[in-house]
């Protein structure tokens, strides 16, 4: 570990040098980078000091208990180098923490994608219950959203909805809402009171800038058609719509909402950008991670990850066995918890599979 770390400090000098100089900021992505890059070595030196000075204290303390006569002083040296080893200990844990450099993408803004699946009517009602759920989250944090695109049904669900979240460290925060999401509860649509179980899919797509995908116009074909509403009614009487296939993955974008044309085809195309750069993430995740199975963030979007139960006012996330009885403030955006869960578990998580990379280097 501390060979790696000494090779860091190294990284830092040159870090610093490229900081210092002034055409940097000409280039504005690999400025961002640069500076990203320097925050994350600064810091992680900063730790890494504070862990060598410790090292040298109980070095020095166990020196003094060794030479030392008198026993008042030597029970003193004893206490303190207990202390000091446990700051050790703490240090350590954090070191190995923080040599997990962040993931770029945990800043990025997001495009949420949540679609009805089993469950018909209700599957539709309650991915409307999830897209406000999210909202009232997001309201909380002082993030802002826009709706992308919908497709609403008569009772007032959405058979999908495609919006867009943006604030400080939306991916980081809402990466792992990625999956199916299980509802029981007795639908609004049944007389008989039975409890029935439908199933939403949530995809979390980080938000793409222009200049991060190249998107090539030949690839792509653009029709224009007449909006559809709820029941086969017109929402525009002209035709705004605006459908983007992207030929070699064979995407497809539809943005209906706006009554400009214009303004539909640039939502659509930040759609399809955010999803072609989540596919290439993907593949790099995929590489990456042969060797690792990730239960919290395996990105697998058939995967149940969790279960609202209205009967019992729980809501339960397989993935790390966690179960709350508060599932009315879960809905009303009180999301904290869950995330914080998820969060500290795939921390832990690469922080296993760090340790292990050490362990046979």
């Amino acid at each position: 570990m501390k060979e790696r770390l000494d090779n860091l400090r190294n990284r830092l000098v040159e870090v610093e040098k490229e900081v210092e100089d002034p055409n940097l900021i000409k280039d504005v992505a690999k400025y961002k980078e640069t500076m990203r890059e320097h925050s994350y070595l600064s810091k992680l030196m900063e730790e890494y000091d504070n862990y060598l000075s410790i090292e040298k204290q109980i070095d020095d303390s166990k020196l003094l208990i060794q030479e030392e006569s008198d026993p008042e002083l030597k029970e003193m040296a004893r206490e303190e180098l207990h202390s000091l080893e446990a700051a050790f200990e703490k240090s350590e844990a954090d070191l190995k923490m923080l040599l997990i450099p962040p993931d770029p993408l945990e800043e990025k803004n997001i495009i949420m994608e949540i679609r009805g699946g089993t469950g018909g009517d209700e599957a539709a009602l309650f991915a409307a219950d999830l897209f406000r759920m999210y909202t009232h989250y997001a309201e909380m944090k002082n993030w802002k959203y826009e709706i992308l695109s919908l497709n609403e049904t008569e009772l007032g669900g959405y058979k999908e909805i495609t919006f867009s979240i943006s604030g400080k460290y939306v991916y980081g925060s809402l990466r792992y809402e990625s999956g199916v999401h299980r509802v029981q509860r007795v639908p609004e649509t049944e007389g008989s009171g039975r409890i029935h179980t439908s199933a939403v899919t949530v995809a979390v797509l980080p938000e793409a800038e222009e200049t991060e995908i190249e998107i090539n116009q030949e690839d792509l074909r653009i029709d224009v058609m007449r909006a559809g509403g709820p029941g086969g009614q017109c929402v525009n009487t002209t035709d705004s719509a605006v459908r983007i296939t992207h030929i070699p993955t064979g995407l497809v974008v539809i943005c209906q909402d706006e009554k400009s044309q214009i303004k539909n085809k640039a939502k659509a195309m930040r759609v399809l950008r955010s999803r072609l750069y989540d596919l290439e993430e993907s593949k790099k995740q995929a590489e990456r991670a042969q060797n690792r199975k990730s239960q919290v963030g395996s990105g697998d979007r058939s995967e149940r990850i969790r279960t609202y139960n209205f009967p019992q006012n729980r809501v339960t996330d397989h993935r790390i066995n966690l179960t709350l009885y508060k599932l009315d403030a879960v809905m009303q955006g009180s999301l904290d918890e869950l995330i914080d869960a998820l969060c500290i578990a795939a921390r832990e998580e690469m922080m296993k599979a760090a340790d292990h990379h050490l362990e046979h280097k």
